[in-house]
This record gives structure tokens, sequence and C-alpha cells, in this order.
């Protein structure tokens, strides 16, 4: 069976490879036509060339970039909003267009609460929902060209006792709510899981990419510090929630690694 187009619908540079890497380079891998939108930074910032570079470890092409602010950095984007204060509609707009140019059957984006949420990733996934249903419908912006309708879309998210694991690991203590509340999603209504672990060497050469952030971010130090034993556990799996659209949708995954409950 072969593997759908995708577009991957990301709100940062580094977010690509830490949650998607392995997909993209297995889909990538698999010559299924893969494409990166990222939200915010501007191209010729220092780090578009590490996404730049990112990409190019996992074997995709150059991203497709908004140009919106990164929450905390109003130097990623100069002159331009932060992403969460833009246009929604003129960002929807921007992604109608490379849906309708590219017609991926699959879109990738964050879960509704950005994985742990950050409150770019919120947007970014908002953006992403809104353009799908856009796209498909030809009155909407008929100047960007015909309507095309995605098949599914795929959410990435965690477990929500990884996410447990990961907060204490990284704060010293897990998030104080509730399972109700927490960040990630309970194993039981995961709808994909996917064994990346044949990637994962390219995925870390494309986090590894990222020297700005890994030096930046607490998690990111915490996670190069991690043995290979450790750090396979944590990045081998990418875990996502799927939305066919149409009877059917696409699978992201065509082999065991899909577990056939999508909604």
């Amino acid at each position: 069976m072969p593997y759908p187009s995708v577009m991957f619908v990301h709100a940062h540079p580094d977010d690509e490879s830490l949650w998607t890497g392995g997909v993209i380079a297995r889909s990538v891998a698999a010559g299924a036509p893969t494409s990166v939108i990222t939200c915010t930074w501007s191209p010729g910032t220092h780090r578009h060339a590490e996404l730049v570079t990112a990409l190019g470890a996992l074997g995709a092409a150059e991203p497709v970039m908004l140009g919106w602010a990164d929450d905390k950095f109003p130097d990623s984007a100069p002159g331009r909003p932060r992403l969460c204060d833009c246009s929604f509609d003129e960002a929807v707009t921007q992604i109608v267009a490379e849906i309708r140019r590219r017609r991926p059957q699959v879109v990738v984006t964050y879960d509704a609460f950005g994985i742990y949420g950050h409150p770019d990733h919120i947007h970014a996934h908002r953006l992403a929902v809104a353009a799908v249903e856009a796209a498909a419908c030809g009155p909407v912006h008929p100047e960007l060209g015909a309507a095309w309708q995605v098949s599914s879309l795929y959410f990435s998210t965690v477990p929500t006792a990884l996410m447990k694991a990961i907060g204490l690991r990284v704060n010293g203590a897990a998030p104080a709510t509730d399972d109700a509340a927490a960040p990630g999603t309970p194993d039981h209504l995961i709808d994909t899981r996917i064994d990346v672990t044949p990637w994962l060497d390219r995925k870390w050469e494309a986090i590894n990419a990222h020297a700005s952030e890994v030096e930046r971010s607490t998690a990111l130090k915490v996670l190069v510090t991690l043995d290979v034993e450790q750090r396979t556990a944590l990045l081998g799996t990418e875990w996502f929630l799927r939305r066919d659209l149409v009877p059917g949708g696409s699978d992201l995954v065509t082999d065991t690694g899909h577990l056939s409950n999508p909604r």
C-alpha cells in the first residue's frame, strides 16, 4: 500500500524534528511527497538555517516559512506580529495556498493542547485545522486554485504517563494536575503509534542541527545527556490522534504501527 502525500504544520524550527522527525524521514524514504510548513521565524534568520539543515538530515526539502514571530523572540521575524497576534485569516490563507498547491492526502499538526500547552503550538493547530477545511471549500479564495480535500488529519501527541515522566525529569516534579487535565493523551485514546527506530539516527541528527535551541532549552539540554537506550525509549515512537475527513481516510502508517480505530 503506497504512502500518502503528507504535509506537516509546525510552530517553530525544531518541532518538526522533535515531535515528527521519524515520520518525516520515513515518509521521504518511502518516496511520498513530503512538505513542512513552519509558522514562525523568517527566512535568513539563524533558526531558519538550522531548520534547513535539520530537514536535510531527514531527507526533506526546504520548509515553507510563514514568517510570523515566535512568541518570546520578536527578532525571529522583525516587524511582524507574533504568531498568536497575527491575522487569523491571513495565516489560514497562507496555509490554504500551500494545501491547494501541494495537495497532501494527510496533514499533520499538534493536538488541540499543542502537546504541552505552548500557545504557538495551540495556535498552529487551530490554523492548520481551519486551513484544511477552507482548502476544501471552492468559494473560499478561488484565486488560490481548485479546492482540495485532505483525507485525514493526524495530531501529534504524547501519552499522559510519558508526559508526566518527562516533566519529572525536566522540572523535578510531575505536573500538579489530575489525569483528566494533564498534558498529553491517555494511552487508550491514542489512535496511531509509529515505531521510528529505523530512522532514529536521522531524527537525532536533525534535533542536534537546532544547536541554538539545544543550548537554550532546559528540556533539550536534558535530552542530550541521555544515553542511547534512554533516547531510544523516548524518541523511538511517535504518537498521533487520527481524524478522517473522507470515508476510509488515508493511513499515515501502512504497517502494524497503525491501530485501526480511526475517529
